[in-house]
């Protein structure tokens, strides 16, 4: 006879373990949205994003270009119908981790600096994003700092 204690937490860990890997196919399409949101906050997706948000996610979730693809249309369907972002963070705070949520603004952050700056409006959506996903104020100024020097960096690198 299985002993009932064991068996629920058995089935804790495991649900405590696949959420901070995206492993849940909910987390990725969420993720995905998020970021195509970002990705057109300019009310158009520049190539630049459309190529950023297409490697991002493949190289995350570990996707071929089809289901890459596939993915990017479904965000971009759940995202059109979204009212705000509080549908995709309330959900994601309930599946991933502290760090699984800092990736997230690292990501949007990616994103945002692919094509040289941010605008007021991208500063204040990834701002309100990390507040409802809980990465306090410090570990997105931080997440911003990085990428926009590894974007400055990088453009000097690619002129030399």
């Amino acid at each position: 006879m299985v002993d009932p204690l064991s068996s629920f937490i058995s089935h804790f860990v495991k649900e405590q373990k696949l959420p901070n890997q995206f492993e849940n196919t909910d987390c990725r399409l969420l993720t995905a949205a998020l970021l195509t949101r970002i990705a057109c906050a300019d009310n158009e997706m520049s190539e630049l994003r459309r190529e950023k948000l297409h490697t991002l996610l493949k190289s995350r979730f570990k996707l071929n270009d089809l289901s890459t693809h596939k993915l990017i249309s479904e965000a971009a369907a759940a995202e059109s119908a979204a009212i705000d972002l509080y549908y995709f963070t309330r959900r994601l705070n309930a599946a991933l981790d502290d760090e699984g949520r800092r990736q997230i603004i690292r990501m949007m952050w990616e994103i945002t600096y692919v094509d040289g700056s941010a605008s007021d409006f991208e500063n204040n959506l990834i701002w309100r994003a990390a507040d409802l996903l809980g990465v306090p104020s410090r570990q997105r100024i931080e997440l911003r700092r990085r990428i926009a020097d590894d974007r400055l960096h990088g453009a000097h690198n690619s002129t030399a």
